[in-house]
């Protein structure tokens, strides 16, 4: 099996462009050899077991199944995270929720020394992507994060410590959560928004492959579980506290409105890195 070789295969399924980008990463991924190592013909010469394993991941490709569970590896926020199937693949929009909790923490800083220690919580961790990456960027901070999946936090227990990063986690669910007498500088959350009606229109390496459970809201019910985030931010969130949502597209304007009417401030909105409207932050 040669470099080329993969590329073929995959561009029947997959296309040129994305065919080489995949075939790239998941020789990196698996042997550890550089691109300029394909292209010097390496590929050509690894042992029968190294070409077995990689003739069984092009075969997982080939039937649409998505590159970070083949490979067991997914980039965010320039960290590289375990994943598996059962867990949602972190994706580069949701880099937003780190992004802008990092800021509003640094500008909180400069005005008052003291909170430079945040207490920040992230609902529907999965891999724990975003927690950790909060975590890594504001190390003084004190972050926990809440699954249902006890596949998500495995997954997250074991890139927390992969990449020494001291976050708590537990088995909370966002739609009967209750306020213990806890209390949340920042809460951000990237839940299940995407209506069972838009299954059709979804490629199947998602929809085959990926957890319904961290995906798929009823067509009825689309804004389950921000009203329920929103509820609990309402009772724990300190005075100027910020909520932070990775919405559905097609909701961002309810998810909003609904948050005014939950009686939250200075309430906007936000488009994701491919420009498309996405976010949503919101002040108790």
């Amino acid at each position: 099996m040669t470099y080329n070789d993969i590329v073929r295969r995959l561009t029947s399924v997959y296309g040129q462009r994305e065919a080489r980008a995949m075939t790239r990463i998941l020789i990196e991924d698996t042997t550890g050899l550089s691109y300029t190592d394909m292209l010097c013909g390496a590929v050509d010469s690894l042992p029968p077991s190294e070409t077995l394993r990689i003739e069984e991941a092009v075969k997982r490709l080939e039937r649409h199944e998505p590159l970070q569970y083949v490979t067991g590896v997914a980039t965010f926020h320039g960290h590289r995270l375990m994943v598996r199937p059962g867990v949602l693949i972190p994706r580069p929009e949701t880099e937003w929720l780190v992004d802008t909790a990092i800021t509003i923490c640094s500008q909180a800083t400069t005005t008052c020394p003291q909170a430079a220690t945040p207490r920040l919580l992230d609902i529907g961790t999965g891999s724990g992507c975003v927690a950790i990456g909060i975590k890594l960027a504001l190390p003084r901070s004190y972050v926990e994060a809440w699954d249902i999946s006890d596949t998500a936090l495995d997954t997250a227990t074991r890139n927390s410590a992969l990449l020494n990063a001291d976050i708590t986690l537990r088995k909370r669910d966002a739609l009967t959560a209750t306020c213990d007498g806890e209390t949340w500088d920042i809460i951000v959350s990237n839940p299940p928004y995407v209506c069972d009606s838009e299954k059709s229109s979804m490629e199947s390496n998602v929809l085959d492959y990926e957890p319904h459970t961290a995906l798929f809201v009823p067509d009825e019910d689309p804004l389950l579980f921000y009203r329920a985030i929103a509820d609990y931010a309402r009772q724990t969130l300190t005075d100027n506290g910020r909520l932070l949502l990775e919405c559905n597209t097609r909701l961002v304007d309810d998810t909003a409105e609904m948050l005014c009417r939950h009686g939250f401030g200075h309430v906007s909105k936000a488009d994701d890195c491919f420009g498309l409207p996405r976010f949503v932050m919101a002040s108790r």
